[in-house]
Parts: C-alpha cells; structure tokens; sequence
C-alpha cells in the first residue's frame, strides 16, 4: 500500500441509544483502529446535534489517548471561527505533553453547526475582528513558538511547550484552503466526502503542491466496505448530500433537507437548497482498495482518511476492520 490510512469518527447517536454509548462506541473504534493498523483516529465537532455525540473534540481527545497506546489521535477538526486561536494551542500543547507525538490539530472552517449554535458559542466574547485566515496563522505561529516581534502579542507564548508539537492540518474542501494550507506550510486534508466535484480536487491538489511540494496532501472520503458488492450497496442506500446556498455567496453542507431548512430560516437571510447524489465509494475491500489507488496515483494523495455513514453499528465496525492495512479481516462479533 502505497499510502496511509485513517479514520475520522463523528460519534453517531444511532436509534435506540444514548450519547453515552455513542462516545463508548467511538473509545471502542479508537481501540479497533489501532489494532488493525490505522495510522491515525480523529473525532469531528458537531453543535446542537440530535444524532451526533461529538461537540468536544478537545475532551474527548484526552480521553481516547488515555484509552490507546500508539495511534495517532487528532480533531476532524476544530472550528477555528468561534475559539481564540490562543487558547487552542494552550488546549493542545496539554495534551502534546500528556501524549507526546501522538497529538494531531485538525483546524475546521465551517461552524459545525447551525446558525443559533454559532450565535451560543460566540455569545459572551469579544468579536476581534479576525478573519479565519488571520486566526489560523497566529495559531501556526503560538504552535510554532514564532510569533513576530512586530505582532502585538510578541513574546507570548501557549505554555505548557511540549517537546513534540502537534502537528496541525486544515482541513477543507476548495482549491482556496489548499492554498492557504501551503502558504502557512501545515498538511491539507481535501473533504471529497463534501465536495465531490473532481475538478475542484484536481485544483486543490495542484496548487497545493506547487505551493508546499513537500507537504502531506490527505483526501477525507465516505467509504463503506462489506462482504460483497452487493452488501455494500445496499448499505449506502439512498444517501444524499444537501447544501445550502446562502445569498452571501457562503455554502454550507448539512445532513437533511429539514436541516437546511432550518439553517437557512436562522440564517436571517435569503437561500436556495440544492441535493445531490451522495459520494460513497462502495463495494468490496478489493474494490475500495483499487479506487483508493487509482486516486491515489491521479492526485498523489499521501494518505486517506475514511468516514463511514453507516446507521448500522455492526455494520460500521466492519466495514473499518474490512480495510484494515493490517489486512485483518476475519470478521467477529466486535460491538459490547
């Protein structure tokens, strides 16, 4: 295998359980993971979200690194437009001491959240006018213990400074993330499972590379791997990705139409809804393993890292442990 590969956790709420044995689940996965060979294991931020138990990813890091013993653990990512860039890299230089060379900074751009969740999370604090460009790069600089001497905030530094830095990615799905991930020198991870338009991976991939050559280019896809083809299709079923548009010129990805409904009325301003065929690569470990191949030689993806929108706990497990780099695939009975 030519390439690494990951796995990112949203901590579904499947029906029928709680919150509770969600993350119990993901601590499971996290464990699983590691002992079939995935290079790293991140968990998502999702605000006032009925189905998914993951709104802290901070937390929850620090958990699965107590619970683990070698794979890397990150944020899929951190939304980086609601938090002081400072107090980020305080929270992970933490967890790099606790957890040395096994801590990965994931930085998101979108808000995670409806409308009214990002009204909360800002509720209270001081709007300084940062951009999310801006607030990124004094967080690779505190990340970096580089800040200017003609910054404003020159000579601070995000203590406790760990002997191995968290290693920081952005996390995107435009050719404009690509590039700014390259002119700040941090790794890129493309969310084709969002933006499923080849063209704009191509771009990103280019211009990232002609930016930062050396830098690690990661894809983030929706896989789901079963027995047979036929098993796997039938599990993607009739997914859909919905996006709304709004009058800004801001699109947002969210999970359903009455979710896009709802984000676009707190939007507070005029929006169109759009609904597309979801982008599932489905099928066989054989047949997921050439499509990451072919992707891999076409855009020189370093590694992949898989979402698998399951509602199916078992059959979640397996398709992860299916794809196993380990080549673990005697499937047992893996759910508590």
């Amino acid at each position: 295998m030519s390439y690494r590969l990951s796995i990112l956790d949203q901590s579904p709420i499947f029906p029928g359980t709680t919150a509770s044995h969600a993350l119990q689940q993901t601590v499971l996965l996290a464990q699983k993971a590691e002992e079939w060979g995935y290079t790293r294991f991140w968990v998502s931020e999702h605000h006032n979200a009925e189905k998914l138990a993951g709104s802290s990813p901070e937390v929850l890091i620090s958990y699965l690194l107590s619970q683990t013993k070698t794979i890397k653990v990150g944020s899929g990512g951190v939304m980086i437009q609601h938090y002081s860039p400072y107090k980020v890299a305080e929270n992970f230089h933490v967890l790099s001491n606790l957890a040395p060379g096994r801590v990965d900074l994931g930085i998101g751009k979108a808000p995670g959240g409806l409308p009214l969740s990002t009204k909360a999370l800002q509720y209270g604090t001081v709007n300084d006018g940062k951009d999310i460009s801006d607030r990124l790069s004094f967080l690779v600089d505190l990340i970096e213990n580089s800040v200017d001497s003609a910054h404003p905030l020159a000579g601070i530094q995000a203590t406790p400074i760990p002997q191995e830095k968290p290693e920081i990615f952005l996390l995107g799905a435009s050719a404009t993330s690509a590039r700014l991930a390259a002119e700040l020198g941090i790794s890129f991870v493309f969310a084709k499972f969002i933006n499923s338009d080849d063209r704009v991976l191509e771009s990103a991939a280019n211009q990232y590379r002609a930016v930062f050559p050396n830098g690690r280019l990661i894809v983030s896809l929706a896989v789901i791997a079963a027995p047979t083809q036929t098993e796997a299709e039938q599990l993607v079923g009739d997914r859909k990705i919905v996006k709304v548009h709004l009058q800004s010129g801001r699109s947002v990805t969210v999970q359903s139409i009455d979710q896009a409904e709802v984000f676009g009325r707190q939007s507070g301003e005029p929006y169109e809804i759009t609904e597309q065929e979801a982008d599932i690569i489905a099928g066989t470990p054989g047949y997921v393993t050439e499509v990451l191949s072919q992707l891999q030689k076409t855009y020189q993806v370093d590694e992949f890292i898989i979402h698998t929108p399951i509602e199916l706990e078992a059959a979640r497990f397996q398709s992860f442990q299916l794809l196993s780099p380990l080549g673990i695939t005697n499937v047992q009975s893996l759910i508590r």
